[in-house]
């Protein structure tokens, strides 16, 4: 039976125009913003000049703090945070894509961290738990692209590379929830083709893990996750083919904030191990996050459906309408599976390993990405959570499907 705790503070400004408001709605939590943006894209389309006039206006102070990678290091969030302590910055704003809107959290974090802010990270394979930030600057999220729901959850993966292999991995704390998203679908109008394309299969993703893992009876739950699922399919392709169709850019947007703020996944308590396997590989090559979860997530699938065939079957009645009558359900899940993966291609996705720009992908290789993937989560005896747990061979064969 259900039995669930929701919260969710975040406060949500959101709509074509909202950039205009960021001065307004960051002065309520601080007079000197640490501004953090990726590699230089908002320069270039004039919303950071736009943000930080809006900020100006306002009273609002701005410190600059820019070059947050794609995966985003640990090193580049020390700086971060030790650029924030030098300027005597109160608040943090987010202006950027994913990694840079969990970089911000876990700057803002680090502040007002006691001790080593590396301790704030899950390592399940090490035996320790995490010791969680209890405080943190506020945070205030400008969303540039729609994929992650950063904007509006309490988590972030940062890719921890000091130490002889990158890994990696996730903090997740009441600490870090913004205290506003400002989400204005105008700004992700200049997104690349792929990059929009990637957005829609990380948003699909973090439904599917939900959605998919679940054994428990949710059917609202599960019509909240369909919804997501059928308007990322029905508007993805109209933001991929037009990037300035704002209307799409718009659904798009509203259905990456609902795939992660915690309310489709209300009751469900389902783990993510698609994600999981994913943060190795892209933590490792720099691999854009949804283009591997692209290749990832139908190789799981395909693992997974015989040991929860039910819901495969009504992922593949309810958003692909394949017939159910008289026929076997992992014949019918794996039509489901065969044409999510054919959708993915269809917007420009990858859906093979040798898609990535890896290399020559060896058997050893494989065997080390799902060693480092238990590292950072397993449960107690040693597996990957999910339905089913993935034991560290269990993560091979997958991958191995995914080549």
């Amino acid at each position: 039976m259900m039995k669930f705790e929701y919260y969710n503070p975040t406060r949500l400004i959101f709509g074509a125009g909202s950039l205009e408001r960021l001065g307004e709605v960051v002065s309520k939590y601080g007079k000197k913003a640490l501004l953090v943006i990726g590699k230089g894209s908002v320069k270039k389309t004039g919303t950071f000049d736009r943000a930080v006039a809006s900020l100006e206006k306002a009273g609002v102070k701005v410190v600059e703090f820019s070059g947050v990678e794609p995966n985003p290091r640990f090193t580049t969030v020390l700086k971060g945070a030790e650029t924030a302590k030098k300027h005597g910055c109160d608040v943090v704003v987010a202006l950027g894509g994913g990694s840079v809107m969990d970089a911000s959290k876990v700057i803002a974090a680090t502040v007002l961290y006691e001790g080593n802010p590396k301790d704030m990270f899950m390592r399940a394979g090490s035996g320790k738990m995490p010791r969680l930030p209890e405080k943190a600057l506020p945070v205030v999220t400008v969303p540039t692209l729609a994929a992650t729901g950063s904007e509006m959850n309490n988590g972030a993966v940062i890719t921890i590379d000091d130490e002889d292999e990158p890994l990696k991995t996730f903090v997740i704390a009441e600490a870090l929830y913004p205290r506003a998203a400002v989400v204005d679908p105008e700004l992700t109008l200049t997104v690349p083709k792929n990059y929009t394309a990637y957005g829609v299969a990380d948003i699909i993703t973090h439904v599917t893990e939900s959605y998919l893992n679940n054994t428990e009876e949710t059917p609202i739950q599960d019509r909240f996750a369909e919804g997501v699922i059928l308007t990322a399919i029905e508007y993805g392709p109209r933001a991929v083919e037009n990037g300035q169709d704002l209307n799409a850019r718009t659904q798009i947007q509203w259905a990456s904030i609902v795939a992660l703020n915690g309310w489709v996944q209300v009751g469900v308590n389902a783990p993510y191990p698609v994600h999981q396997i994913e943060h190795t590989i892209s933590g490792l090559y720099d691999v854009p996050h949804g283009a591997g979860l692209a290749v990832i997530n139908p190789a799981w699938m395909r693992f997974a459906a015989k040991y929860n065939p039910d819901r495969f079957v009504q992922f593949a009645q309810r958003i692909f309408g394949v017939p159910v009558e008289g026929r076997d359900k992992l014949e019918v899940a794996m039509e489901g599976i065969d044409r999510f993966e054919e959708f993915l291609r269809s917007i420009g996705c990858p859906t093979r390993l040798s898609e990535l720009g890896i290399g020559e992908i060896t058997e050893d290789m494989l065997y080390h990405w799902a060693e480092k993937t238990l590292e950072v989560l397993c449960d107690e005896e040693g597996r990957l959570p999910g339905v089913p747990p993935l034991s560290k061979e269990d993560i091979v064969e997958i991958l191995k499907m995914a080549i």
